[in-house]
């Protein structure tokens, strides 16, 4: 599905962007089994790993400059399978980890969504910056650390393209601080396992371009 630009696009048309993949890891024995993952260290399953080489081959056409992930073995895992035939080394972020899911950690993911229930009435603004009664980091918390990493590699980058693996939700995060639809229409789990977003960028701003494997309400 392709993204829409903003009316910022002819305020930069002049000026070198980086290009984002930003690539959701491959399928974990926990996402499998429906258990809130975010900074325990699980590594992809078999089928994660079939996941990544399938998406390899989506994106084989892809030039990468750079290629980077979240520290935990599950995006690693992922950004390596994806670079492999590129020969390029995978630089490791702490700041694209996954929102900590904190109290939640390990527990069903039911769990969760009943919590969500307890916040139903609460305005999408509210919500996303909800921490669930300080027991987890919250939507916004999570996505703004990603951002500000991305910035910087923007400018690092510009006229070039990075491959960067992190998690789902802040990726979920992401897509709505940037406006590509709300958080009613973009639910707890709706960036599937390789997903991707499509992103350039000057550092300032940020145009979706395109969007694979986001289920939306």
């Amino acid at each position: 599905m392709k993204g829409k630009n903003t009316e910022m696009d002819s305020r930069i048309s002049n000026r070198q962007l980086a290009t984002f993949y930003i690539v959701r890891h491959g399928q974990t024995e926990w996402n499998k089994n429906g258990l809130m993952l975010s900074f325990t260290d699980i590594p992809l399953n078999s089928n994660g790993e079939l996941q990544a080489k399938e998406l390899a081959k989506k994106l084989k056409c892809i030039h990468y400059d750079a290629v980077i992930s979240s520290d935990m073995s599950r995006a690693r895992q992922t950004a390596e399978i994806i670079a492999l035939e590129r020969k390029l080394m995978v630089k490791t972020y702490e700041a694209l980890r996954e929102r900590s899911f904190g109290k939640f950690e390990g527990n069903n993911r039911k769990e969760y969504l009943k919590l969500l229930k307890d916040f139903a009435h609460l305005s999408d603004e509210e919500k996303f910056k909800h921490t669930g009664g300080g027991l987890m980091e919250s939507l916004d918390q999570a996505t703004s650390r990603f951002l500000i990493l991305l910035r910087e590699v923007a400018v690092a980058f510009a006229g070039k393209t990075v491959l960067v693996v992190s998690h789902g939700s802040v990726m979920r995060g992401l897509l709505i601080r940037l406006g590509f639809d709300t958080l009613k229409n973009l639910p707890s789990g709706c960036v599937l396992n390789t997903a991707y977003i499509k992103l350039e960028s000057d550092g300032v701003d940020f145009f979706i371009k395109e969007t694979y494997g986001i289920n939306k309400d």
